[in-house]
């Protein structure tokens, strides 16, 4: 059968919410992508990665790869030449995922990066990478190795992919493709999205999926729905206030039973062949979303894709703007502090009243240097270590791990984890018990804590944040 190759393209302009609430149909919950997370551990690549089944035009069934490997994440070393010099080896291997014995079809990719001085250290810039590999219809695991041929160190990521037969009698609808851009810049292309959070700098979004229809004399109708969930989004309240209410939205995270309808668009597909549908939409606001994809072929065959994703600050996990420099800021500020700097809308104003608050606190300019770089090293670690439903530093454990570090010791035991910042467990205030609402699993995928809040926790707050505004935290942390 000769299969025709068309393209849909729908664009919708998010001017306002249809307030539309109502229940959550888990019923196709295998059928929800998530993306993973940032697979970071200190001192190795930081590895983000993404690979979808696609069906080209001639029908040839291929798996996509793409990654993001942190530039500031790799070992650089003078080379000589007044620069400075990374290198590293990417291995991408792909196989049949129900046959572990078979051959591995493998890539690699030997690259370096160079910079002019040592603050690509902190760059969190990423260097993309993007491999096709033409495979047979099926099911396939993705084995993605990094190393860093300076410090031997290596990342992996796992992921998998499925890809349907396009010549068989049974219509599909292929895994859905996450693409953004930031439209500021004109020439910028479409970036494969690498995991769950999408910063809100990239402001257009574009969803690609197949479907195939081999019956000509049955139209499939496919209906799209973007959904926006309920879900927290504040910061940590303070250790030493009252515990959150088991039925406050702060408890449960995200509520996958409320959610608002922002666009819902039907077409129908009358040709036989691999359709490709592209859903484009702009300037979303921050929150946690789900592009569910479906079709009622007939009543034994229901067919359903869909797509989870979150929306966070401009450059996530990452701080660059003053906004996303003063809003963690709030740990170390009492409310009014707080409410003052966030008062200034100007963005030069912000920033000059960020300096005020270290400069006015550390008076010392070099150890506020090292102050600030500590503190904000931190709150993107947390992001990158945390994120869930919100951003990490927002979380419980983000605001333990900003404030105090990480643990001399960390205990998990069922729901519950206990951080320990001190070789006696039993001490009131150097102890933080965790516990987990909603334990992680293919319908709630967060890891979710909840620190369980003491009166005892005040003291050693008021002194850990006294630390870290006159500067002696450089050489004392508790």
């Amino acid at each position: 059968m000769k299969y025709n190759y068309y393209k849909i393209f729908f664009s919708f302009t998010l001017l306002s919410l249809l307030l539309i609430s109502t229940g959550c149909n888990n019923e196709y919950i295998e059928d929800i992508d998530r993306g993973l997370g940032y697979n970071y551990r200190p001192g190795h690549p930081e590895l983000r990665a993404a690979a979808s089944g696609q069906i080209r035009e001639d029908n040839t069934p291929v798996i996509i790869v793409s990654g993001d490997l942190v530039k500031g994440s790799l070992i650089y070393t003078d080379n000589g030449t007044s620069s400075y010099e990374a290198n590293f080896t990417v291995e991408i291997l792909v196989r049949e995922a129900s046959d572990n014995s078979s051959p591995y079809k493998k890539r690699v990719i030997e690259d370096r990066i160079q910079a002019q001085n040592t603050s690509i250290t902190n760059n969190q810039d990423v260097y993309r990478f993007e491999e096709i590999f033409e495979v047979e219809p099926g099911k396939y695991e993705i084995q993605i190795i990094v190393t860093d041929q300076k410090s031997n160190k290596r990342s992996l990521q796992t992921l998998q992919t499925e890809i349907p037969d396009p010549s068989d009698q049974i219509s599909h609808i292929t895994e859905i493709r996450v693409l953004g851009k930031n439209t500021s810049n004109e020439q910028a292309p479409f970036n494969q999205a690498t995991t769950y959070d999408i910063p809100s700098r990239i402001d257009s979004l574009k969803f690609v999926f197949q479907v195939t229809n081999s019956k000509p004399d049955a139209p499939i109708e496919i209906t799209s729905r973007l959904l926006k969930f309920r879900s927290d989004t504040s910061i940590a309240r303070p250790m030493s206030f009252n515990n959150y209410s088991s039925s406050s939205i702060q408890y449960l995270g995200i509520d996958y039973n409320k959610y608002d309808v922002i666009q819902q668009s039907s077409r129908i597909l009358e040709q036989t062949g691999s359709v490709i549908i592209e859903l484009s939409f702009s300037d979303l606001p921050r929150g946690n979303y789900r592009l569910e994809v479906r079709s009622e072929t007939d009543e034994d065959n229901e067919l359903f894709k869909a797509r989870d994703f979150g929306i966070k600050s401009e450059n996530y996990p990452s701080l660059k703007t003053p906004e996303e420099l003063a809003r963690p800021l709030y740990y170390l500020m009492d409310d009014k502090e707080y409410e003052e700097l966030m008062s200034h809308e100007d963005p030069k104003e912000l920033k000059n009243a960020i300096d005020r608050f270290w400069l006015s606190n550390v008076q010392n300019s070099n150890m506020a240097k090292n102050v600030i770089s500590q503190y904000y090293q931190r709150v993107e670690e947390a992001n990158k270590q945390f994120s869930n439903f919100k951003e990490g530093w927002k979380t419980d454990t983000g605001m333990i791990y900003i404030l105090f570090g990480p643990p001399l010791y960390n205990d998990h035991f069922s729901d519950q984890m206990l951080w320990s910042y001190s070789y006696n467990q039993e001490d009131p205030e150097r102890n933080f018990l965790f516990v987990q609402p909603k334990l992680k699993n293919e319908f709630y995928p967060f890891y979710h804590f909840i620190l369980q809040r003491s009166s005892y926790y005040h003291t050693i707050y008021y002194r850990q944040t006294e630390r870290w505004r006159s500067g002696t935290i450089l050489s004392t942390n508790l």
